[in-house]
């Protein structure tokens, strides 16, 4: 720390973490750094930023404690995890919310109807994609287990990241194939590295709400990510590697 450094409030600490922390949290991501150990990486350079300062100052006048800083830094990590998500489609925004809040249960028709209204999207649009299932006035996602095993994204008309991350989860976890994977990234170009993105959004929420099963898939799908960019490159090694 430098001799001179000043203080600062709590305000002037969570406004330098969110200028900071979403670069620092892409370039975990592009190290492929696996989720389950990305809030455990992110406290580096958030600790970087609660350290530059000689205190932290709360609002009774109180310095911050380390305890308080780290909950900040968890916090801030969530928030930009999920400004991520205005990157994605319509169709994947849509997922991402019915997901946090449902999973792959089935709801009310009238709530899919009411946040796809929201997200500028339509519950037929969104079945049509391949995304939902709605019958009886019950709505949920399409289960990795009906999705189907010929799937052509490029004959699918309404490709979405949601149905590509799905899919590479069911090929690298459920059906132990990151040949399979690789063969879909080849098809799918830049939409897979989107894929595995949201690979770390879907954990996120999957560890917050105690899916851990489900988590295991979204880990499972960015830990073998360079086997499988290998492979869809033709085997080539990484410097030859051209992803985005």
């Amino acid at each position: 720390r430098s001799e001179t450094a000043g203080i600062t409030d709590r305000r002037g600490f969570l406004g330098a973490l969110h200028a900071e922390l979403p670069k620092a949290l892409r370039e975990l991501q592009q190290g492929n750094i696996a989720p389950v150990d990305l809030a455990q990486a992110a406290i580096g350079p958030g600790m970087a930023v609660f350290s530059r300062y000689a205190k932290v100052v709360e609002a009774n006048g109180d310095p911050m404690s380390v305890r308080t800083a780290l909950v900040l830094i968890n916090q801030v990590l969530d928030e930009v995890l999920a400004e991520q998500e205005g990157e994605f489609d319509s169709g994947t925004r849509f997922a991402i919310k019915w997901f946090e809040q449902y999973g792959f249960d089935e709801a009310a028709y009238d709530l899919a109807e009411g946040l796809a209204r929201a997200m500028n999207v339509s519950v037929n649009g969104l079945e049509e994609a391949g995304i939902l299932l709605a019958k009886a006035g019950r709505v949920r996602l399409v289960p990795r287990a009906k999705m189907p095993a010929t799937w052509d994204p490029t004959t699918d008309k309404r490709v979405s990241v949601w149905e590509v991350a799905q899919h590479l989860v069911k090929a690298v976890d459920e059906e132990g194939s990151e040949a399979k994977a690789a063969e879909l990234v080849g098809k799918v170009g830049g939409l897979g590295d989107a894929a595995r993105d949201l690979a770390y959004r879907l954990y996120s929420i999957c560890e917050r709400r105690g899916w851990s099963e489900e988590a295991q898939g979204y880990n499972l799908l960015v830990t073998s990510w360079p086997e499988v960019a290998r492979l869809a490159a033709g085997g080539r090694g990484p410097e030859q590697l051209q992803l985005s």
